[in-house]
């Protein structure tokens, strides 16, 4: 796992707004693209881009429009959360499954009549 120079938890949150901006911007910049090429792309106003780009937030579905537009949606892949299951319910699930076929009621076989 990658180790983070930031310390996410001692961070305040418009110290993370900030941090969030600063990479739209870098993103954006090393695109070679500006403001209002991306404010177009994202479907939102070039005033909008600006406060995001400062820290100073914005709402969720813009922050998503902004990434979209960038290209850049792949980093909401870390907070993709993968199921994980336990030794005990991996024990239980291999215990509650079919060991034998059932036959149904009507469509048993009749058995002929032995000749002995």
């Amino acid at each position: 796992m990658r180790k983070s120079i930031h310390d996410w938890q001692a961070m305040s949150d418009p110290a993370i707004l900030e941090f969030l901006g600063k990479s739209i911007r870098q993103a954006r910049l090393q695109q070679n693209k500006t403001q209002q090429q991306i404010a177009i792309a994202a479907g939102i106003n070039r005033s909008t881009l600006v406060q995001i780009e400062n820290g100073g937030g914005g709402t969720l579905m813009s922050f998503v429009q902004i990434l979209r537009a960038l290209g850049q949606l792949q980093m909401l892949e870390h907070f993709e959360v993968n199921p994980q299951i336990s030794p005990l319910q991996l024990a239980k699930l291999e215990q509650n499954k079919r060991q034998r076929a059932s036959v149904k009621k009507g469509s048993q076989q009749i058995k002929p009549k032995s000749d002995w």
